[in-house]
């Protein structure tokens, strides 16, 4: 049966916001309007002023049109494609594939607008979403079907990070990741692109971009988009997801611009009144069901570094970890450039990771948090003035701290070095025998940059044996 379409007129056109009026028919909220001289304009309906007129956002730029112009509507929402041939390929936020790869076929097509999983489908069980990276699974472990905010400022490793956590959930869980770019750049998802392409693991992703110079509407619908599609690989395929958003915080900016545009009254510090709603909307649909899970990895921007901006607290109550990356600890080039001591999860308890674990993390946090305190004494008098209890302190954490830095997969051609994966048990292993002083008598460059701690023994060995030859020579 084909939908009728029904037909209104541009009353007033105010950069992207567009008044509609319609004599006998009135859209609902959220409904997708085409005008223009091709219908190649869309706008979608955010409010109905009266009983004739409703008021929304153009999801494109409005140059060309023109009061009295004609706007038409099945009475549809926005929708995107989903189905298993959308693997591989990337998206704008109405749906278009954008990578020249040809026109895809054998999908359907859904709303973007969905209500978040009910109580009743939610899983009730903790668990712990394995990354094979240390430090992460050791100090930081993720939530499976929880968010993680990735805090960094630009060159620390996001990106990297993103890529190796895709490469190994590709890799052994069978499961699909799925990039979402909220006023990305155009250059950043290019590289992106290429990255994925480079790294083989592209067959296994779906990318989606709302890039930085699309109207604010366009940017503001891009994670509804995405989760659209993420939700259909966990509800019908009932494969697990792991879903990347780069960054939320324009997500949050995006809804600001178009509230304003609305003519809504600014709340705190200019966001918009409805920021709460909005984000909660996004960040409920993220869970872990009985048929799957959607586990997002977040990066979030803190404007001026200011961890009580709004934007940052609305975004801090949703996480279940926070991964702060260092500046400083990527200049001594301790890949991934974790601050440990900074970062935390709600997940780091006896009764979710167990207490052999639990124990062995804060035993680490200990000993890392002691060191920071001895390094001002260290620059100013020596390692020499060190009492032998604060010596054997620094010993391990430095240990530590190199033992806790990794190879990754996707930076070999850069590096030289082959990725390394490390099972929680070798990584928790290797921090034992290391706290434990077992292996003091090793180098602590031995430390840096492997995978299980047994290669710093062969890494040790080969150092003092170069050593002995050259004192020959």
């Amino acid at each position: 049966m084909k939908t009728k379409i029904q037909t209104g007129k541009i009353i007033s056109i105010r950069g992207s916001v567009v008044d509609i009026g319609f004599e006998d028919y009135l859209p609902s909220i959220n409904t997708l309007l085409h005008t223009g001289k091709d219908k190649n304009i869309s706008i979608e309906v955010l409010a109905q002023l009266d009983a004739n007129r409703v008021r929304g956002i153009a999801l494109k730029p409005t140059q060309g049109l023109t009061r009295g112009m004609l706007v038409e509507t099945e009475g549809k929402q926005l929708a995107v494609p989903i189905g298993k041939s959308i693997m591989g390929r990337m998206f704008d936020v109405f749906g278009n594939v954008i990578d020249h790869q040809g026109k895809l076929t054998d999908v359907k097509w859904k709303n973007i607008h969905q209500a978040p999983p009910s109580l009743a489908d939610r899983s009730t069980k903790s668990e712990v979403f394995l990354t094979g990276i240390k430090v992460i699974d050791v100090l930081i472990p993720l939530e499976r079907g929880g968010k993680t905010g990735l805090f960094g400022g630009a060159g620390v490793g996001k990106t990297v990070l993103l890529t190796e956590m895709i490469h190994n959930m590709v890799g052994h869980n069978k499961g699909v990741s799925m990039f979402c770019g909220i006023g990305e750049r155009c250059r950043e998802g290019h590289e992106l692109y290429q990255d994925m392409q480079t790294a083989g693991v592209l067959e296994n992703m779906v990318m989606l971009f709302g890039q930085m110079n699309e109207p604010p509407g366009a940017r503001f619908r891009v994670g509804h988009a995405a989760l659209t599609m993420a939700e259909y690989f966990r509800d019908e395929e009932h494969r697990d997801v792991l879903l990347l958003i780069d960054n939320i915080f324009r997500f949050i900016q995006a809804g600001m611009e178009v509230s304003g545009l609305m003519g809504q009254m600014p709340s705190r510090l200019g966001y918009q009144p409805t920021l709460g709603t909005e984000l909660s909307q996004l960040e409920e649909r993220i869970a872990n069901t009985k048929s799957g899970a959607i586990t997002s990895i977040q990066a979030v921007y803190v404007p001026a570094d200011d961890l009580t901006d709004p934007a940052a607290v609305h975004t801090f109550s949703h996480l279940s970890a926070s991964i702060v990356l260092s500046r400083k600890k990527a200049s001594e080039g301790m890949y991934p450039a974790i601050d440990l001591l900074e970062s935390n999860s709600k997940m780091a308890t006896p009764g979710i990771i167990g207490k052999r674990h639990y124990e062995l993390a804060q035993a680490i946090r200990k000993t890392l948090a002691h060191y920071e305190e001895l390094k001002d004494i260290i620059a100013m008098l020596g390692l020499e003035q060190l009492s032998n209890e604060d010596h054997r302190i620094v010993n391990r954490a430095r240990r530590l701290e190199r033992f806790l830095t990794q190879p990754f997969f996707t930076t070999t051609k850069f590096s030289g070095i082959d990725g390394k994966e490390v099972s929680l048990e070798e990584a928790l292993d290797g921090c034992e025998r290391i706290l434990a002083d077992e292996f003091k008598d090793i180098p602590e460059s031995a430390f840096y940059m492997i995978g299980r701690v047994e290669e710093a023994l062969m890494k040790g060995k080969k150092e003092s044996d170069h050593e002995v030859v050259s004192e020959k020579k």
